[in-house]
């Protein structure tokens, strides 16, 4: 196990970390260029050399609710990592992509003999049938309403 003294050492070589002192002789060590309001990178690294870094969600980390993994134990190449992977968190800019599905609906008009045409509109889960801007049924699937239309002598139009 690193002793408090090399863990302390190890942290100030990345200068861009800052100290802050916090209660029973433990010290923080905050990311000030943060673009967000979570700044700490280390947190309560004690005398004993029990100490915490913030890894947010990162999968290759058991860390706490918190986003903190326990450094206790750590290796010089761990605790490097650690840091390098805090400070990349907390420097970069969350892209939140929108996922836009296109979804084909369908909207058929329907025509029988005499000249009168009915839309078949899917519509959420429901296959509606309207007469102009009326509906005159909703069914729970396409076979549904294509056996009706069929059945009332309409015909997929144009």
């Amino acid at each position: 196990m690193l002793s408090f003294e090399e863990k302390q050492t190890i942290i100030e070589s990345y200068t861009d970390l800052t100290k802050k002192e916090v209660s029973m002789k433990r010290l923080n060590y905050h990311y000030e260029k943060s673009l967000y309001d979570k700044t700490v990178v280390v947190h309560h690294l004690h005398p004993n050399g029990n100490g915490y870094i913030f890894v947010g969600d990162l999968k290759k980390y058991d860390s706490d609710a918190k986003g903190l993994v326990n450094i206790r134990e750590a290796s010089e190449a761990e605790i490097r990592e650690m840091i390098e992977d805090s400070i990349a968190i907390l420097s970069t800019e969350e892209v939140v992509e929108e996922v836009v599905e296109e979804v084909e609906t369908i909207d058929q008009n329907w025509t029988n003999r005499e000249g009168q045409s009915l839309q078949l509109v899917e519509e959420d889960t429901l296959w509606n049938v309207y007469h102009g801007s009326n509906l005159e049924e909703s069914f729970g699937s396409f076979d549904e309403a294509e056996e009706y239309l069929l059945s009332e002598g309409f015909r997929p139009g144009k």
